[in-house]
C-alpha cells in the first residue's frame, strides 16, 4: 500500500465510507500485527498535585494553590499508591500533575529514587508539559532533564501534553502551555538519549479536519527521523466541567479518525483504542478500526473523571471485550512485550 498523502488523507476524513475505511485500517493492523492478539497493560495514573499554573481552557482538573481541593501528594503518599499498583499485579506507573510553582526539581528526583529503590516497576511518567517546566525552573536543557529524571528511574515518556500539534488551536485552549515547537523538540530529545515515548491527538478542541492531518503529518515526520514513538494514542475532548465547554465529539467522527489514523502512519507499530473516553461499547469497535491495543486497565485516573466522564474496566471486562470481538487477549508491559495471554 503506498504511503497516504495529506491531501488523501483529508479527503478520507471529509467523505470516506466509514465502513471502507475500517475495512481498509483493520487489514493494515492484520499485516502489522498478525495472529489477531489484542494488548493491555495494568498501570496507575498518579496524579501528585492538581495545583497548575498554567490554568488551561480544557481542563477540569486542575486548581490554584488556594482553592479548595488543591493538593500535593508525599512521597510517602505516592510510595502507598505504588504499593498497591503493585500488590494489584501493575507493571507501570504514570506520574502526572499540574505545574506547580513552588516546588522544586529534587521533589521529582526523590520520588523516582524512591520508588525504583522499592519497586521492580516501570516509571512511564511526565508530559513534555512537566519537562519544559522543570527545564525552566532548573535552568538546565531539556537534555539534562531528561539524562537526570532517566537516571533516577524514569523509563518513558508518556505523549501527553500535545493535544492538537497546531499553534492556532493550543493559543486558543491552552494559551500558558507549551507551543507545537516545544512538544515536538521535547520527544525529540527524548528520543536522541535513547527514551521511547508515545504520541497523542486530543480530538474535538475546535480544530479543523486539515489541522487533523498537520498534527499526524508532525508525529510521522519526527517518527521518520527518530523512530521513537510506541504508539500513537487518540481520545476525544471531555467539556463538562471546563472553561471551554462545547459538546462532546461524536464516536463516528472519533472511530473515523482513528481509522485514517492507522492508514497514515504508516510508521508507528501500535494505534491504541480509548475506552476510557468512548466506553467499553466503543472502546471494543475500535478494533475493528485499526486499534491492536486497548490501553490500560487504569487502577486510577482523575483527569478525565474531573470533566465528568468515568469509565470502570477489570482485566476479567477488558479479557471478555477483545474475546467478543474475535480476538486474543494478551496483558503486556510498557514496550508492547507479551507477559501472559487471557484465557
Amino acid at each position: 500500500m503506498e504511503r497516504l498523502t495529506d491531501s488523501q488523507a483529508v479527503s478520507l476524513l471529509k467523505d470516506g465510507d466509514i465502513i471502507v475505511m475500517a475495512q481498509q485500517a483493520d487489514k493494515v493492523r492484520q499485516q502489522m500485527h498478525p495472529g489477531n492478539i489484542v494488548t493491555f497493560i495494568i498501570d496507575r495514573n498518579i496524579n501528585y498535585t492538581n495545583i497548575c499554573v498554567n490554568e488551561c481552557n480544557f481542563c477540569a482538573f486542575y486548581r490554584r494553590s488556594s482553592e479548595k481541593g488543591a493538593y500535593l501528594l508525599s512521597i510517602d503518599d505516592v510510595l502507598k499508591k505504588v504499593d498497591e499498583t503493585v500488590a494489584a499485579g501493575g507493571t507501570q506507573i504514570m506520574l502526572q500533575g499540574g505545574l506547580h510553582p513552588d516546588v522544586d526539581f529534587q521533589y521529582y528526583i526523590d520520588m523516582l529514587t524512591a520508588i525504583k529503590k522499592k519497586y521492580d516497576i516501570t516509571i512511564h511518567s511526565f508530559t513534555a508539559t512537566e519537562i519544559l517546566h522543570f527545564s525552566k525552573i532548573t535552568g538546565y536543557s531539556v537534555t539534562e532533564v531528561l539524562k537526570r529524571l532517566q537516571a533516577a528511574g524514569l523509563s518513558s515518556l508518556p505523549g501527553g501534553g500535545a493535544e492538537i500539534l497546531v499553534d492556532r488551536v493550543r493559543k486558543i485552549v491552552s494559551p500558558k502551555k507549551i507551543m507545537t515547537s516545544d512538544w515536538l523538540n521535547i520527544m525529540r530529545c527524548a528520543h536522541n538519549i535513547g527514551m521511547k515515548t508515545t504520541a497523542t491527538m486530543v480530538l474535538g478542541l475546535g480544530e479543523t479536519i486539515q489541522e487533523r492531518i498537520e498534527h499526524m503529518n508532525l508525529i510521522r515526520s519526527l517518527q521518520e527521523e527518530t523512530g521513537g514513538f510506541r504508539a500513537f494514542i487518540m481520545w476525544t475532548f471531555q467539556p463538562g466541567n471546563t472553561k471551554l465547554g462545547g459538546k462532546k465529539l461524536s464516536s463516528w467522527d472519533y472511530l473515523k479518525t482513528l481509522a485514517v489514523s492507522r492508514l497514515y502512519l504508516d510508521n508507528i507499530s501500535h494505534i491504541q483504542g480509548s475506552w476510557v473516553t468512548q466506553g467499553k461499547n466503543i472502546g471494543q469497535m475500535t478494533l475493528a478500526f485499526g486499534a491492536d491495543d486497548l490501553g490500560s486497565i487504569m487502577l486510577e485516573e482523575n483527569v478525565v473523571r474531573a470533566a465528568g466522564t468515568s469509565h470502570q474496566m477489570s482485566v476479567n471486562t477488558m479479557s471478555d471485550i477483545i474475546k467478543k470481538a474475535d480476538k486474543i487477549p494478551a496483558q503486556r508491559d510498557t514496550a508492547y512485550n507479551i507477559l501472559r495471554y487471557c484465557n
